[in-house]
């Protein structure tokens, strides 16, 4: 099969953000009297957006009534716009993969459950202005993840159909995604949840390193 485009998550996948996100929400349970979570409990936390995130960080505290979760959302967003790129980086050996799809011809896509104007903050503050053909985050338009809408979007902005794309996830939620799409599912095993909660979901590749996938931008 001879692909198009290659679509990423992002947390997880592209960028190691977790050390902004234990941060980030540490600072807005604090505001409550609650926390603090550490790196491990929070790699089981994110992924599915931020007001789910902070829904499982209030139980994780022990607010099993989630008694401050209306008033944390808006607390948790204000904190984490101006600290967003906390100690943010891209993985080892992403910088590499991209380049080398580039060098193939093929498109790049972002598809992530941050609200889209973060999403793009983001992605351009590690890799810099115009390197993605496309970027797209939660919004009105494109609700969360697994649902398809976004990464299909994300197909049609590069030109490819569904089935000439790689989606690249570290999650359920991504490897739900990718399927859902109906696009080649990639399970990236640098990001934040283990070899089998990504098996489980049966992607058509589990790699190890990002170099692990160039066979099949050859093929």
């Amino acid at each position: 099969m001879k692909y198009k485009g290659l679509i990423f998550d992002l947390d997880g996948t592209l960028v190691n953000s977790i050390h902004a996100l234990v941060y980030c929400t540490n600072l807005a349970l604090a505001r409550f009297g609650l926390g603090p979570l550490n790196e491990e409990q929070m790699m089981t936390i994110v992924g599915d957006g931020y007001k789910m995130q902070m829904r499982r960080s209030l139980l994780a505290c022990g607010d099993e009534e989630l008694l401050h979760y209306e008033e944390i959302l808006p607390v948790y967003m204000e904190i984490f716009s101006k600290n967003c790129l906390y100690e943010l980086h891209a993985y080892e050996g992403i910088t590499e993969l991209l380049q080398y799809a580039r060098e193939q011809g093929l498109k790049l896509a972002v598809v992530s459950n941050k609200p889209h104007g973060q999403a793009v903050d983001t992605v351009e503050a590690v890799f810099g202005k115009g390197f993605f053909d496309a970027i797209i985050g939660e919004s009105n338009d494109i609700p969360r993840k697994p649902d398809p809408t976004g990464a299909l979007t994300a197909a049609r902005k590069l030109g490819a159909e569904p089935r000439e794309c790689l989606y690249f996830g570290d999650t359920n939620t991504d490897m739900r995604t990718g399927k859902n799409a109906g696009m080649t599912t990639v399970g990236v095993l640098w990001g934040f949840r283990g070899r089998d909660e990504l098996e489980s979901l049966s992607p058509e590749y589990l790699i190890e390193k990002p170099a692990e996938i160039y066979a099949a931008l050859d093929a």
